[in-house]
């Protein structure tokens, strides 16, 4: 039985031996990332820096609700807006595969220059089991490069550690219940951000769709699982598509984008099954997406698609 209380009395105590000097902490306000910092910050105290990164594919109001979790945890933070360098590095970049590896990258680079100006050595990540899992390595095949694992640049100069690296997800959450943080039941969100929620190239104008319809997707869900419609799903977000199709809008013909809604339950993330949605809460996130977003997108699907044969996030 895994025990939260134990597993963070022993983190704490090799953290403490571990890291030498000062630290910095890739935090992007998910479960797995703040339980890292909660716990190694217990080790070091000020001697770590949890830096989030605002890429410019986050969803909307994050930035600022992480600033807010973060004051309130007396964490020492920095916020970094290098939404500018995120957009020109994914300039024109439609693989998947490329995208994460960007992504992992230019990621490293903005944390080896605030290393630099706060003296560390050392980079803290919250990578958890299935992030290195789906990587693959020599033994296994890579389902898709997780940015934090298979997206570190061979040339990295701080030296890295992985707090959570032999956990899944339910025992995240059960040593984020242990230690009071109110994010142990948030739904996870992907590193690379919604840079993989758009299908091809993630222009501005492409993310700030998907940003729009996410917020749906995550408003209209909330409100019929507290209602009672529904049991809040693991996971549930909106994914843009790299086509076009013709619908009508009034009286006129329109040519837009397409939506696909996607929501799973699961329990650790290494499988997991689509969520039956309730047709009236569908119809609603529908009407909302194709209404709030005249001009753009005209046409909203669900993926009723299990993991396997699909992964979670349609990149």
């Amino acid at each position: 039985m895994f025990d939260p209380g134990k597993f963070i009395e022993e983190k704490v105590s090799e953290l403490k031996h571990e890291i030498k000097g000062k630290a910095i902490i890739a935090c992007s306000g998910g479960v797995d990332s703040t339980v890292a910092a909660v716990i190694t910050s217990k080790a070091i105290g000020n001697r770590l820096l949890t830096v989030y990164v605002n890429t410019g594919f986050m969803r909307k109001g994050e930035t600022e609700t992480v600033e807010k979790m973060l004051k309130q945890l007396g964490l020492n933070y920095k916020i970094v807006d290098a939404s500018n360098e995120f957009f020109a590095a994914l300039n024109g970049v439609v693989d998947p595969e490329r995208k994460r590896k960007i992504i992992g990258e230019k990621f490293i680079r903005v944390f080896e220059r605030t290393a630099r100006d706060f003296g560390a050595d050392y980079l803290v990540q919250g990578t958890i089991a299935p992030d290195w899992i789906e990587s693959g390595d020599r033994l296994r095949d890579t389902i898709k490069t997780h940015h934090n694992v298979g997206g570190l640049p061979a040339d990295m100069k701080l030296k890295l550690v992985e707090p959570l690296r032999d956990l899944y997800k339910d025992e995240v959450r059960k040593v984020a219940r242990f230690l009071g943080i109110e994010v142990s039941e948030r739904q996870p969100f992907p590193g690379p951000a919604l840079a993989i929620r758009v299908i091809g190239e993630a222009t501005p104008e492409a993310v700030e769709i998907v940003r729009e319809a996410c917020a749906i997707v995550e408003e209209e869900i909330e409100k019929a699982a507290a209602s009672g419609k529904m049991t809040l799903p693991w996971q549930y977000f909106a994914v843009l598509l790299p086509v076009q199709s013709v619908g009508v809008q009034g009286d006129r013909r329109a040519y837009g984008r397409t939506i696909a809604v996607r929501a799973v339950d699961s329990v650790d993330a290494m499988t997991a099954t689509y969520s039956k949605i309730p047709h009236e809460v569908l119809e609603k996130i529908s009407l909302r997406i194709v209404n709030e977003m005249k001009d753009k997108v005209n046409r909203v699907v669900y993926d009723i698609t299990d993991k396997p044969p699909a992964t979670i996030e349609w990149e």
